[in-house]
């Protein structure tokens, strides 16, 4: 088996050689061998083992908490390599919607803005313009108008990448259904559904709002009414209740 010294690994991984020390003192990443003379050398195993730690640290992970999850006696490789495609995914999806602000906000400076028709706001919701009733008759017409106000301030632009993300979070949660809803990969990808919501409501209505009950009473919608997460117009419970659960834990532990 082939092995690699505290440089090599540096240079192959990218990193710094007092990273690798610093990791090997947290209990990190420990050399396979150390040698008479107090070298650290690494087999394959322990490369396998950085792709991952960095793979964390590029999802924002704390290193002790990169820790726990590698030592959990439940980790499983190929789980854990699945749930940071999706991430990464998801982050790319974001990536995206960033680069589209950039385009709206040049859209604006010159003056192309166009201002977005109510059936433009309500394409694709269940039952589109009925949904709106549904809406006004819930939370009141001012805050719906306000919300409405917010999403045609983003322009088309804008607002077609928010549905965008909105489309990219929802296709990776739906991959992580099979997941624990409390985990710490599905919380981050919640903290990105409910930073979407946020868009769509709008920063005044939010602040207006108790968010952490706000959320979880739109939990429980997801729940109650199935046309909110059915998929080509077929109904997935499973995925209802995932949600439902995920928004729940996160309401009461981040909000």
């Amino acid at each position: 088996m082939r092995h690699y010294s505290v440089n090599n690994l540096a240079k192959l991984a990218g990193v710094s050689v007092r990273t690798l020390h610093h990791y090997d003192q947290l209990g990190l990443l420990k050399p396979s061998i150390r040698t008479e003379a107090k070298y650290r050398l690494y087999g394959e195993n322990e490369l396998i083992r950085l792709q991952q730690i960095l793979f964390y640290k590029e999802l924002d992970f704390s290193l002790s908490d990169i820790l726990d999850i590698l030592e959990d006696p439940d980790f499983n490789m190929i789980t854990a390599l699945e749930s940071h495609k999706l991430a990464l995914q998801a982050r790319q999806y974001r990536l995206s919607t960033l680069l589209a602000t950039i385009d709206k906000t040049i859209s604006t400076l010159k003056g192309e803005q166009v201002m977005l028709t109510n059936e433009e706001l309500y394409e694709g919701f269940p039952k589109g313009k009925t949904y709106r009733q549904e809406a006004v008759a819930k939370y009141g017409a001012e805050e719906v108008e306000t919300s409405e106000q917010n999403l045609r301030q983003r322009g088309k632009t804008g607002f077609e990448q928010l549905k965008a993300d909105q489309k990219a979070i929802t296709k990776t949660l739906i991959g992580m259904v099979k997941q624990d809803p409390t985990s710490a990969v599905v919380q981050q990808e919640i903290a990105h559904h409910y930073a979407n919501i946020r868009g769509f409501w709008g920063e005044s209505v939010c602040q207006a709002k108790n968010m952490k009950e706000a959320y979880k009473g739109l939990a429980q919608l997801y729940i109650n009414d199935p046309r909110f997460t059915s998929q080509n117009g077929q109904e997935n419970p499973e995925y209802a209740i995932f949600l439902s659960k995920a928004i729940v834990y996160f309401a009461d532990t981040r909000l």
